[in-house]
């Protein structure tokens, strides 16, 4: 026994834990804690759980989250940098020494840029991690300098901030935890039990106090599944029900009119524009009933306090901007800002933006007045494939666009041009490093310190690395400072130690503090009613149902439905019958990052297509087949999984395999639409036409 107790106190004395905060890009930024056994000559970290005290996760971690020391110690990690000797796409590559990859790297890129210029050098990043030294930071100090190519980061959330913005004037909204004070909450758009699951109890103590859910989507999620009450409309319909919604309100005189005349803008232009926007009218383009249309308007506009709580899914349409500006009207007509619990609830990141000096962390005065071109992000086919001058080099870190964008294919066949010089700083060989003639070790999060922004609640954390890195693994900011080393430049501001760049990009932040406690909430007014005496930032003060911004950009001046041009009813409808959606379908792993782990993407059993039952019947498929799902931009081959959450006239395939994970090896996003959204430079994704055909020699 008193062995036992002199073996248990050794093995305590052996280990210490480390606070840390979850990096990818969910709403929720959950607190970590990593035990680190100290014992071995290089520490190893055993455990890594939530961390009980985290005031919005409180414990709790995803099923992938769980696993991330499998992540963190894989066996395919890339630890060391890599030279390609095969064609590009084989993944074959030798190893060799940072000295020599900087050296090459370096002498490539200054001679692309004395011969071509900066712009022939574009990088490409998103939020593979969203902390602030990741994924901006020195890297974007390093574009500016050398006068690269400029990228819009648009392809997931800027158009919902854009689309609010033009109705509010600001992207700043409600605390999602106030959702707890509210008597009736309406989902729309998102699927919160899967992609913001530590919002769910919050949900459940207002549903125990009496408040009611009702569950907005296209696709019968586990969030409609244990919602009150759920209503599918087509999907890209919403703003329809939307403007039926704002007639019946105002038909019925169910508006605030005192909040309305103080605190609004064009409503007698929106009484105008909706007169003729009927349920009726409605109820067949949006596929609800009218007399459902009725109802739901009629409770959301009688039931105090009301919510709406929507993310990023709805952006993915041409009319993504129109939607959450027609959004933003409603709880402006009913005065829902008025008491707690009540408005719109979407990201809170911009309450956590306000206090991020974005000059100080990006730098863009080093672009010296350069008028250097920019890109859509969406568009990466088309940039590599067509723009004039080439793009000649493309450094890509936290991003694995081969997956990610849409029409993968036509990306695919760019970064496969002979001419051109890519880097990829990655921690394993993804699709997109597969192309990449050089691909250098990235840290994880337990390997970097740096500071966590959350866009899904107030609380910014600070991330303390628990491990030196592994292998030749360096962070995102180590990799910039050697780069521009190599290169020989000699900006000062490339070369800021980390905590330097932190202080200086968050001057009203206590970093020691941050550091020591694990967060800081964000300032947010203690009433939890921003907008309950309006005060709008907008050019006329008050919420704009009526937009001269907007007027002027070429867009609609009040809210307005517009079908898609790719979509049903358009000119390719006949030749693809079937809208296709790829939403998240998956627990074990996040966009890209995960799918390729033992524990992760084959538990979730492989990429399929889900398809009404009719819409099968109709073309011979049965559960399980091999089917063939096709558009003019590619052709996919994939089992047939017949399912109830879809109408009749959709399917989804469900995205985030990479491209060996498929039997054809192409991708989700080989099939999608690269247009871009009305406003805000997003990407319509689930304006996607696609038919199914079964496969020959499919067995049954």
């Amino acid at each position: 026994m008193t062995d036992a107790i002199v073996a248990d106190a050794s093995q305590q004395q052996s280990t210490h834990t480390v606070h840390g905060t979850c990096h990818h890009d969910c709403p929720d930024s959950c607190g970590w804690t990593v035990t680190v056994d100290t014992s071995a000559d290089q520490p190893v970290a055993v455990k890594l759980r939530g961390r009980d005290d985290h005031p919005f996760s409180y414990g709790e971690l995803c099923p992938k989250v769980n696993r991330f020391l499998d992540r963190v110690y894989s066996p395919d990690r890339v630890l060391h940098p890599l030279r390609r000797v095969g064609p590009k796409g084989s993944g074959e590559f030798e190893r060799v020494r940072w000295d020599e990859a900087l050296s090459d790297i370096a002498a490539r890129l200054n001679g692309i840029i004395a011969e071509y210029g900066g712009e022939a050098v574009m990088p490409f990043s998103d939020a593979g991690n969203q902390s602030m030294l990741a994924r901006d930071g020195l890297s974007n100090r390093f574009f500016h300098h050398i006068g690269a190519t400029r990228l819009l980061r648009t392809i997931c959330g800027p158009t919902v901030g854009a689309g609010v913005r033009m109705t509010n004037g600001t992207g700043l909204g409600g605390d999602a935890n106030d959702l707890e004070h509210s008597k009736l909450i309406v989902l729309w758009g998102t699927n919160t039990k899967l992609t913001n699951r530590h919002l769910w109890p919050v949900i459940e103590r207002a549903r125990a106090a009496g408040a009611r859910v009702v569950v907005i989507d296209p696709i019968r999620t586990v969030t409609a599944d244990d919602a009150d009450w759920f209503i599918q409309p087509l999907p890209g319909t919403d703003i329809a029900m939307m403007l039926a919604m704002m007639h019946i309100i105002i038909r019925d005189g169910l508006h605030d009119r005192e909040w309305v005349e103080q605190h609004t803008f064009g409503f007698d232009e929106l009484v105008t524009q909706v007169a003729d926007s009927t349920p009726e009218w409605a109820a067949p383009l949006c596929g609800v009933p009218a007399v459902v249309i009725e109802q739901f308007a009629r409770e959301y506009a009688s039931i105090r306090p009301a919510a709406i709580r929507t993310l990023i899914g709805a952006e993915h349409h041409e009319n993504g901007g129109m939607f959450y500006r027609t959004l933003a009207c409603l709880p402006a007509l009913i005065g829902a800002w008025r008491v707690r619990g009540g408005g719109l609830f979407r990201s809170v990141g911009s309450w956590q933006d306000e206090l991020i000096d974005e000059a100080a962390l990006d730098r863009p005065d080093l672009l010296a007045e350069r008028n250097v071109r920019t890109f859509n992000m969406s568009r990466l086919g088309e940039i590599l494939l067509d723009a004039e001058p080439s793009v000649r080099a493309m450094v890509v870190w936290n991003s694995n666009p081969l997956v990610i964008v849409p029409n993968a294919d036509a990306a695919r066949a760019g970064m496969a041009r002979d001419d051109l010089f890519t880097v990829v700083h990655e921690q394993f060989l993804t699709d997109t490093a597969k192309y990449a003639d050089y691909v250098l070790p990235a840290t994880t999060q337990i390997e970097a310190s740096d500071v966590v922004p959350a866009w899904g609640h107030l609380w910014m954390g600070w991330n303390e690395a628990a491990i030196a890195p592994l292998g030749e693994a360096v962070s995102n900011g180590d990799l910039f400072r050697r780069l521009a080393a190599a290169m020989g430049l000699t900006e000062p501001a490339l070369f800021h130690d980390d905590l330097t760049v932190l202080r200086d990009a968050l001057p009203t932040i206590d970093i020691d503090a941050l550091r020591r406690d694990g967060w800081v909430k964000v300032p947010f007014p203690d009433s939890g009613t921003p907008w309950a005496e309006g005060g709008f930032p907008t050019p006329s003060g008050k919420v704009e149902f009526a937009s001269a911004s907007l007027e002027q950009m070429g867009q609609p001046r009040l809210p307005i439905y517009v079908a898609p041009t790719e979509g049903p009813g358009g000119p390719n409808s006949d030749r693809f019958p079937l809208q296709l959606m790829t939403p998240k379908h998956h627990t074990r792993f996040l966009n890209s990052s995960y799918s390729h782990l033992p524990k992760h993407g084959p538990s979730e059993g492989g990429p399929f297509v889900e398809i009404d039952a009719a819409d099968a019947a109709d073309r011979g498929l049965e559960d399980g087949d091999a089917a063939r799902v096709f558009n003019d931009r590619a052709s996919l081959e994939l089992p047939v999984k017949i399912t109830t959450r879809l109408r009749p006239g959709l399917v989804a395939i469900p995205w985030g395999w990479w491209r060996d994970q498929h039997p054809d090896g192409h991708v989700a996003n080989s099939l999608t639409n690269d247009t871009l959204t009305d406003w805000g430079g997003g990407v319509a994704f689930s304006d996607t036409l696609v038919e199914i055909s079964r496969t020959e020699g499919s067995s049954r």
